[in-house]
């Protein structure tokens, strides 16, 4: 099963939710720019993992438009602290920022191997 989690604009407040949603099953973040050709990649390597998805496997995604949610794209990474960038990929587990990634390392593939526990 997975579901679509929408956060708070607050970047304290959405990190909250992340790591309370992700003890219940994890939770795939996924921030993108609609302009940039390298977000529209990585969003059809998202969408191949997402539709190879078994209905059994658990997984709460969460969408982030890096240019019309700006303060939230930058904010939570800033609470994070780890770096901003676009596109990236944000996997929370047991309340934790288990792994995060960018640009090319963004794969359907990857995002298998995350949902394998492969961190």
């Amino acid at each position: 099963m997975h579901e679509t989690l929408e956060l708070p604009a607050d970047p304290a407040a959405a990190l909250e939710l992340l790591r309370t949603a992700s003890r219940k099953m994890p939770v795939l973040v996924f921030k993108r720019s609609p302009i940039c050709p390298v977000s529209h990649r990585a969003e059809a390597e998202l969408r191949s993992y997402i539709g190879d998805l078994e209905q059994t496997d658990e997984l709460s995604l969460v969408d982030i438009d890096v240019i019309a949610e700006r303060s939230l794209a930058r904010g939570l990474t800033a609470e994070l602290e780890i770096e901003h960038e676009s596109p990236q990929a944000l996997f929370f587990k047991d309340a934790e920022l288990v792994w995060h990634g960018s640009h090319g390392t963004l794969t359907a593939k990857r995002f298998k191997g995350l949902s394998r526990g492969e961190y």
